[in-house]
Formats: C-alpha cells, structure tokens, sequence
C-alpha cells in the first residue's frame, strides 16, 4: 500500500458535502495530506474553503489564523495583505491607532512595520484589513491560500468544517 493510495482513500472520504467526521480525525487527515501533497493542490483546496459560502468571510477567517499565529507568521500574514493593498487603505483601518500616525507620516508610500508594531495589531484590525484588501484586490484570497499551503498548521484554527471543504476540493480534483 504506497503513499498515493493512501492519500486517495484519505481525500475520497471528503468527496460528498460532509465527510461525517470527527473534528480531530479532520486535523489529522489535513496534517497527512499537507505534509504528502503537492502546494499547487493544497493551495487551491484553501482557496475554495476561503471562498465558500459554508465558512466564515474570509477578513473573519485571517483575523482568526492572525490571533492563532506566532510572530514571524504574522509577519508573513501581514506582508502578504500589505502587498494587496495601497497605503491609504492600511491608515483607514488603522487611522485612529498610534500605527495610524505612523503610516499618516509616510507619505502615501509603503511602510515598512516593525515585529513589535505587527504584534500590536489585534486579530479584528487584521480582520478589516483583510476584508479591505479582498474588496481592493479580490487576488489576495489566492495569495493567502499559497501562503498558508507554506505553513499549513495555521489552518488547524479555523476548524474541521473549513479543513473538510479543503479536502474535499482536493478529492474534486484528483477524480
């Protein structure tokens, strides 16, 4: 029995609208099948469970994955956001903040944050300001799909019911 095989039985177990699963039995099939699997796959199966209508906006379910995150992935998180949006919307979520003076200073060009202003942020700043660059730039949900196929634990915060909706995309996809 190869690995293949082993995936494919995985994945064919989330091929209907719910697998029936236990929330940890769903973590453990997602770890095996991010660890086993090509980025390309996982990284459009995360694009599809951000994009569905069966989980969470997808502002909501960054701001969450940012609360859940250690500092050098919010770091990652926030750059991957920054890089869709212009500054004039970063100083609209963050205007009334002592980050908002800051990115007032910078005269409508990139500011760079430092760790210690990324890790002031709140999960619900980070919430708007993901909302705000899905608006802006609707791109950003695959590029924080390919981010979070580089570090896939993260998606363990947002739930069995997002997870399965990724699995299960990826079983579509492999038929």
């Amino acid at each position: 029995m190869g690995l293949g095989f082993d995936i494919g039985r995985i994945l064919e177990q989330y091929s209907g609208a719910a697998s029936g699963r236990p929330p940890q039995q769903i973590e453990q099939d997602f770890d095996d099948i991010a660890q086993n699997s090509p980025q390309e796959d996982l990284r459009d199966g995360l694009s599809q469970a951000f994009r569905s209508d069966q989980t969470p906006p997808f502002g909501n379910m960054i701001g969450q994955m940012f609360g859940q995150a250690d500092s050098h992935q919010r770091s990652g998180m926030l750059n991957q956001l920054l890089g869709a949006v212009g500054p004039s919307v970063l100083t609209s979520v963050l205007g009334g903040s002592a980050l908002g003076g800051l990115l007032n200073r910078g005269g409508g060009q990139q500011v760079q944050l430092t760790q210690d202003q990324i890790d002031q942020l709140s999960p619900e700043q980070v919430e708007q300001l993901a909302t705000e660059a899905e608006r802006e730039n609707p791109g950003i949900v695959d590029r924080m799909s390919s981010f979070y196929a580089q570090n896939p634990t993260l998606m363990k915060a947002l739930g069995g019911a997002a997870l399965a909706i990724a699995l299960g995309h990826m079983s579509q996809r492999r038929r």
